[in-house]
């Protein structure tokens, strides 16, 4: 893995290429520089850029301390802090589905943490990511009228609603069997798996689905009898990751458009994020982009004003990474090796 990493340059470039090739589609479409030529670059605009800024370091502070705290400090922060931006790295380089989670495995063992215990760690940060969103999306959903969630109207929201409401029943699903799997019956789940891939016709991924329960019943031995000081330590640091990366787009809306509802553009971020998980693209350029200006047009009241503010905040929560992997990527393996 570390030679496929170490020759990524071509994966960096197609993901760059996809996010500008969008950008400038969209910007031939829709930019009109008359549009924006009222935005007033002032003290209120510069002061929201470096509020965007400290909310991303925010977001890997969060994600710094968990992988600090589910090694019972056995990393250092800043070995934490490596293990965290080669994760959003290899986010950036890959498709959102994928994302950086199996390659956390990797890092961690560059970092002296056995494979297995990798292995056990990264399911449980999985685990804890996808409860987030299973505890946190239905306060959204219950706390912010339907429509003003969602939007009025039209193909693109009523996609988007669609695609929210089937990937957020899988991550149900998903982060039930992670919960059943590693604190409730690791055994049993590990039983009805290895059961059901004995059928003829998936019978191929049965060494696979072994494996992953194996690595399952493996994180149960490991955390299921934490205290809860430890659980609140870690799941703290998740919900300090995540909120993080969500107040990005509130510091944006704060210096260009103060009069939008501050929780409804948070809220938004909760579908944002959801509607991500399936991009297909590497780090979901392209779609980013695409899904912001559509999703948040309604509340910024001007397409080219709300393919800015998608441009600035995916400067923030991805471009940053592809340049900050691009350094980190040959000295960290230079220095490993």
């Amino acid at each position: 893995m570390a030679t496929q990493l170490q020759k990524t340059g071509w994966k960096v470039a197609l993901a760059t290429a996809i996010g500008i090739g969008a950008v400038a589609w969209m910007f031939a479409r829709e930019f009109n520089s008359e549009a924006v030529a009222g935005v007033t670059f002032d003290a209120r605009a510069i002061a929201c850029l470096c509020l965007a800024a400290v909310a991303m370091c925010g977001r890997d502070f969060g994600l710094t301390w968990r992988f600090r705290s589910i090694t019972d400090g056995e990393l250092s922060w800043r070995r934490a802090m490596q293990v965290d931006l080669m994760c959003a790295f290899t986010s950036a380089i890959t498709p959102s589905a994928v994302g950086g989670s199996p390659a956390a495995i990797f890092y961690l063992n560059r970092e002296g943490i056995s494979v297995g215990r990798a292995a056990t760690l990264t399911l449980t940060t999985l685990m804890l990511d996808e409860f987030f969103f299973v505890l946190f999306c239905p306060i959204i959903v219950l706390t912010i009228p339907f429509d003003s969630l969602f939007g009025e109207g039209g193909l693109v929201l009523g996609s988007v609603r669609i695609i929210f409401w089937t990937v957020y029943s899988a991550i149900v699903v998903y982060t039930f069997v992670l919960y059943a799997g590693i604190l409730w019956r690791p055994q049993a789940v590990a039983r009805v798996f290895h059961k059901i891939f004995s059928l003829r016709w998936i019978r191929r991924w049965q060494p696979a689905i072994d494996r992953m329960t194996g690595n399952m019943v493996a994180t149960s031995a490991h955390v299921r009898h934490r205290p809860l000081r430890w659980w609140a330590n870690v799941f703290g640091a998740t919900v300090v990751s995540w909120f993080s990366r969500y107040l990005v787009v509130n510091a944006l809306f704060w210096g260009f458009v103060p009069s939008a509802d501050g929780f409804l553009v948070f809220g938004r971020q909760f579908v944002v994020w959801v509607v991500l998980m399936v991009s297909p693209t590497p780090g979901g350029s392209g779609v980013s982009e695409w899904l912001f200006s559509n999703y948040y047009g309604d509340l910024i009241g001007n397409t080219s004003l709300a393919l800015l503010l998608a441009i600035v905040w995916r400067l923030f929560s991805y471009y940053v990474y592809l340049i900050a992997g691009a350094f980190l990527v040959p000295r960290y393996f230079k220095k490993k090796s």
